[in-house]
């Protein structure tokens, strides 16, 4: 656990050479810079909106900037704590709002690199599926969860971050993990993966009924999220294949030629990019399971798109 020090164990600020001109000091980069890909991946997955992660890494940056640096000994850990309080905050004032949003809600979206996807347990615990499963735990237990299972971050740390003595944290980390055990689970081969998602996306923009249903499984779960924006997006899941087959067909028989889907990086994980004449629409995330599509999160809400023109780094 990260606490105060005696200046004597406080982390150097700078490299000086004695010997070196004044203009050959060399400042080391402030701790915040270095590791923002993680304080933003945490804040990201406490809350499922890059949005809100990056209102809690700018009201963190203001704490951080008021920080004795001398007296922190661990600056990564001080930083996740101060990430952590800012994002559980956050998180409870944000719940209002989403218990008032129009249809169904999903995290926002992220155009990943592909070292998200060569971490396989970071690419799982951002992906769209897991996240969404992450929003149905109270905001302590998420925090938890997302903390230790994610970042092995110590228990007696977690503690101090959100106020809890280690037991307990204990204690609500194991009823968190047995929520999110009751989440089907199937490790599937990243190239079955995109020849599934392939196979979808060939389906719908050629119009291909029997292949889409070959593609769905029968008891397919298909979730849309446009915010109240968008008219074309179901406000209720869609289940079952013939259901789902029957929305898509009749939106290509809308949209025609000019609507497509095509192959992008969701999460960490393969995914689509809907397009209706040149622009984008949706993002849509996958689960799949022996060769057929399980579920389908489809987020259309322009808000949410608005990040998906550049990669985003996530790191742990």
């Amino acid at each position: 656990m990260s606490t105060p020090l005696d200046d004597a164990d406080a982390p150097d600020h700078g490299v000086v050479d004695a010997d070196a001109p004044d203009h050959a000091v060399v400042d080391a980069p402030d701790p915040f810079v270095t590791h923002r890909g993680l304080l933003f991946t945490v804040a990201y997955e406490m809350l499922g909106s890059a949005a809100d992660a990056e209102d809690v890494l700018q009201e963190s940056w203001l704490r951080w900037a008021g920080v004795d640096r001398a007296e922190v000994r661990d600056a990564r850990a001080y930083l996740v704590r101060i990430v952590t309080r800012q994002a559980l905050n956050h998180l409870r004032t944000v719940s209002r709002r989403r218990e008032e949003y129009v249809g169904e809600w999903l995290p926002e979206p992220l155009l990943t690199s592909p070292d998200v996807a060569d971490d396989v347990e970071l690419a799982d615990s951002v992906s769209i599926a897991m996240l969404t499963v992450l929003e149905t735990l109270a905001p302590t237990e998420r925090a938890v969860f997302v903390l230790r299972e994610v970042f092995d971050v110590p228990y007696d740390e977690i503690a101090v971050a959100v106020d809890k003595s280690p037991a307990s944290v204990r204690q609500i980390a194991h009823r968190a993990r047995d929520h999110v055990a009751r989440r089907p689970r199937v490790k599937v081969e990243r190239s079955e993966h995109e020849r599934v998602v392939a196979r979808l996306a060939d389906a719908v923009n050629t119009g291909d009924v029997q292949a889409l249903m070959d593609v769905l499984a029968p008891d397919v779960v298909s979730i849309a999220d446009g915010g109240g924006q968008v008219r074309g997006a179901a406000r209720r899941p869609i289940v079952g294949a013939k259901k789902l087959a029957a929305y898509l067909m009749g939106g290509m028989a809308k949209y025609g030629v000019s609507m497509r889907m095509s192959a992008m990086p969701v999460n960490g994980q393969p995914g689509l990019r809907v397009e209706v004449d040149g622009q984008m629409v949706g993002a849509v995330s996958l689960t799949v399971e022996e060769g057929r599509v399980t579920r389908i999160f489809t987020t259309a809400n322009p808000q949410k798109l608005a990040r998906l023109d550049a990669e985003i780094p996530l790191t742990r």
